[in-house]
């Protein structure tokens, strides 16, 4: 196992959460309904705001000074994700995902997590671009093409430190096993939000 292995297996086990999570159905519920440019900003930086704040509290107990640094490089990327998407980000109610990667304790956990979170962002972020493309605002677009370029780094970052995080098969089972827990819970938001609204999550659009 590898951690190119591991996202490739994530994305064809999750194949049908991913369609749905890169679809214009989650930008209505990442926004509440609200399918507007400033709204679509807020929470694309709500949600970088929510990882920088996790990645923060991993930071003193890392395990590797390795770790560490990836935590504390990742937390400060994603606030400046944040400030380059918002004009005032602010972290209000975070996504359902961040309780689900908060609970990981082990290092193979959190970049098992880290990993599943990415794949998720990665997703959010692509359906973003098309939004604003779709709005004919094509400075904004290309705002969330670099974010989407920044997320897809950030994420072979997060693969090549599984590979040397992972020193046992058992690592690749914890690694495997917090990642589905984070994109589960990524998707169990994505329904339950829709559902809340009356709004059947079940069709991709």
């Amino acid at each position: 196992m590898n951690g190119s292995d591991l996202a490739a297996e994530l994305r064809d086990d999750h194949e049908t959460a991913f369609s749905r999570l890169g679809s214009s159905k989650a930008m209505y519920a990442l926004t509440g309904g609200e399918m507007d440019g400033e709204s679509v900003r807020a929470a694309a930086a709500e949600d970088a705001l929510a990882l920088a704040e996790t990645l923060d509290s991993w930071v003193d107990d890392a395990g590797s000074a390795a770790a560490a640094d990836l935590f504390a490089d990742l937390a400060e990327a994603s606030r400046e994700h944040a400030a380059d998407v918002a004009d005032d980000p602010e972290l209000g109610g975070k996504p359902r995902l961040y309780d689900a990667l908060a609970a990981q304790e082990s290092t193979p956990a959190r970049l098992g997590g880290l990993l599943g979170r990415y794949l998720v962002a990665g997703e959010h972020a692509g359906q973003m671009v098309g939004f604003f493309v779709g709005d004919a605002d094509p400075m904004a677009a290309d705002d969330f093409r670099g974010l989407r370029s920044a997320l897809e780094d950030e994420r072979e970052r997060v693969v090549d430190a599984l590979e040397d995080g992972c020193a046992s098969e058992s690592d690749w089972e914890t690694a495997r096993d917090a990642a589905d827990a984070v994109i589960e819970a990524a998707y169990e938001d994505y329904v339950e939000t829709l559902e809340s609204m009356g709004i059947k999550p079940k069709n991709v659009c």
